[in-house]
């Protein structure tokens, strides 16, 4: 099938701009930043489901049920600004208004994003010292401001045409630990040039989000500042998409693949992670249940260590396929590890235990399963568990 989008290197879409600078949340690392639109853009968020929901999470999913407008969204590391009270919802407010202020527009066009400690207030003076040196630039440093326990900045950009225009889709993301989404600590921020009605880019943002953002898992904790949002600002010129738009497909494609590349990158950044687990799952009785032994395979902690070590025992993807309630053939199970049979009819395949080991040395491990039960697929994405990861964890306070 001819792909309907092609891989750029990282560039803004027209009319969008970008800073990052060091505050002084974090010691020498850049921990503020924010996102312009010369217009008032089309917005959509997706938001954690864990019930301690951080006050800037809130503010942002509250002011983009408004209109699903926004123009900027300001954001920080190294403070979460969550479990903070009244206090803390008074400071993610301040910020939105510091912030549009600088801007010269409403404070109801500014979403507000952070990430970091969880607990303790925001120091307001850093923080609007902070929006008084961002600038509106071309620079991509905010891909690293927002940065915590990651090793590098995730983006990817695409272009496409619709109705005769280039189209350029462009996003950021964080996340290392605390992945375990239905929403996760991570932060996506999605760009386009596009022109799209709010409400049909909110309706895509979340079904994209089912396959890619909520398919990934790193440690099976979820996040109370976990938030992805999308701005489209139609400066491409093109005829405002709808569901019922020739070229509809096609921006679903790339928007799609974005969201699907942002998800891999913040899997093989977990925190300590060697390995990045890819698993695939055909012959399922329904998507759904395709989705959920993927996901439970990745999400296995069994697993992930096993494939850590380098040690291709597959009791261990067995007891994570069989601990779902999907429906299974128990005598059928097919499973291959780096395209080599590892499990047949439920049981031990014949390829030689050195060849296994082999293929566990590489930093890719793709883990395919044949359920035989039907024509429900099913993708997700995690990495191994290490002891780097505890040694991260136990120290990211101090």
């Amino acid at each position: 099938m001819e792909t309907k989008y092609t891989k750029i290197p990282f560039t803004w879409p027209q009319g969008f701009k970008a800073d990052g600078v060091h505050a002084g949340l974090r010691k020498v690392k850049l921990d503020m930043g924010w996102l312009y639109s010369a217009q008032p853009a089309a917005a959509a968020g997706v938001y954690t489901t864990n019930q301690f929901q951080a006050a800037p999470t809130k503010l942002t999913k509250k002011t983009i049920n408004l209109k699903h407008q926004l123009q900027a969204i300001v954001l920080n590391s190294a403070n979460a600004n969550s479990c903070t009270g009244a206090q803390g919802e008074q400071d993610a407010a301040q910020m939105q208004q510091l912030a549009a202020a600088k801007l010269g527009i409403s404070a109801d066009l500014v979403g507000v994003a952070s990430t970091g400690i969880i607990g303790e207030q925001l120091p307001m003076d850093v923080i609007a010292a902070g929006v008084e040196q961002l600038q509106l630039t071309d620079n991509t440093k905010v891909t690293e401001a927002v940065l915590t326990t990651d090793t590098h900045a995730k983006t990817v950009a695409v272009t496409c045409q619709i109705d005769g225009k280039t189209v350029t889709l462009s996003g950021f993301c964080k996340g290392s630990g605390m992945i375990h989404p239905n929403m996760a600590t991570m932060l996506g921020f999605v760009t386009t040039d596009a022109a799209i009605d709010g409400m049909v880019l909110q309706q895509l943002l979340s079904q994209a989000t089912d396959t890619t953002f909520n398919q990934i898992t790193v440690d099976g904790d979820t996040s109370t500042n976990d938030m992805v949002t999308v701005l489209a600002n139609g400066a491409a010129g093109n005829m405002p998409l709808t569901t019922a738009s020739t070229d509809y497909e096609t921006f679903v494609a790339a928007f799609t693949y974005v969201l699907g590349e942002l998800a891999k990158k913040i899997a093989a950044d977990g925190e300590g992670a060697t390995k990045l687990v890819a698993v695939t799952v055909a012959g399922a009785w329904s998507d759904f249940e395709g989705q959920q032994v993927a996901k439970a395979i990745v999400g296995s902690n069994l697993v992930k260590a096993a494939i850590y070590g380098e040690d291709p025992n597959w009791g261990r993807i067995m007891v994570a396929i069989g601990q779902t309630d999907a429906h299974l053939d128990l005598t059928a199970v097919d499973v291959t590890l780096n395209k080599l049979p590892l499990i047949q009819a439920s049981q031990a395949a014949t390829t030689e235990v050195s060849k296994l080991e082999a293929a566990l040395a590489a930093k890719v491990i793709n883990i395919a399963v044949e359920l035989h039960n039907g024509n429900g697929q099913g993708q997700a994405w995690g990495c191994d568990l290490t002891y780097d990861y505890v040694k991260i964890n136990a120290t990211y306070h101090s």
